[in-house]
């Protein structure tokens, strides 16, 4: 499904018009994107869980060169699903 068929969707359950729900779309979108990056978790409850995770430093190999590199720690986004979203996908 791509963003202008959900738009569509979101717009027809509803009730919205199609850019009234692009908007809504738009902002609900932002704002997890915004709340992960300075941190903080954000729980749907029977959809899921995003949150930021921290991944450690390691060492890695270039696989063109066979050269041993460190590769630093970072932070990256991350979703759980949540029972309700897991029962309904493993049907």
């Amino acid at each position: 499904m791509k963003k202008s068929e959900l738009v569509a969707e979101i717009a027809k359950q509803s009730g919205l018009d199609n850019k009234s729900a692009e908007k809504a779309l738009k902002a609900t979108i932002d704002t997890i994107i915004n709340a992960v990056a300075e941190g903080d978790k954000i729980q749907l409850t029977g959809f899921g869980t995003f949150e930021q995770r921290t991944r450690r430093a390691r060492t890695g190999c270039n696989p063109k060169t066979g050269e041993t590199i460190e590769i630093p720690a970072s932070k990256v986004p991350a979703f759980k699903p949540g029972k309700g979203f897991k029962d309904i996908v493993n049907k």
